[in-house]
């Protein structure tokens, strides 16, 4: 098998990826840049990153790695390569802070083996409140179940929570 080799993709091939293998989340919208491996050509696994979900967090210092989805062809150590390439490309961007999230039942290997540091639980929430509560009722649906989550953090600006720091 040959090396990974590591190129940004388009919007269109990222969301293909991540609707064909992520195991919980439909694809993202609101993507900055992707990122895809590639092996022999064939893509195996994109990194999606972006402006923070989380309102609070947009700050114009922060970004969020929002989708990893790995293909079951791609070799070992393949996420933990796109998440250490995404961390260096925010880092040449200025992003001082660089987030994610893993749920918690999700060991977070490939976060630890790319240098990311896990930095507090965020608990669970359905997220319907506010105008998702009202927006189109009976048409909007969760795209995933309701479940803690690690906070995941890389970059000059890591913030640890002492009191829920996983």
């Amino acid at each position: 098998m040959s090396a990974v080799k590591i190129h940004p993709v388009t919007r269109k091939v990222q969301r293909a990826a991540v609707a064909k293998w992520h195991s919980h989340h439909r694809p993202t919208i609101g993507e900055t840049i992707a990122l895809g491996a590639f092996v022999d050509g064939a893509l195996v696994a994109v990194v999606v990153m972006g402006v923070p979900v989380a309102p609070a967090l947009q700050d114009g210092k922060t970004w969020e790695v929002t989708r990893l989805a790995v293909g079951p062809d791609a070799p070992r150590y393949t996420a933990s390569r796109l998440l250490g390439a995404a961390g260096r490309l925010m880092d040449a961007a200025g992003v001082e802070r660089q987030i994610s999230y893993t749920r918690s039942d999700e060991s977070g290997t490939c976060y630890k083996a790319a240098g990311w540091v896990a930095t507090g639980t965020v608990k669970a929430d359905t997220h319907n409140h506010g105008n998702r509560a009202t927006f189109l009722p009976g048409v909007w649906q969760h795209s995933t179940e309701a479940i803690d989550r690690t906070r995941w953090e890389r970059g000059k600006a890591v913030r640890i929570d002492a009191r829920s720091a996983a």
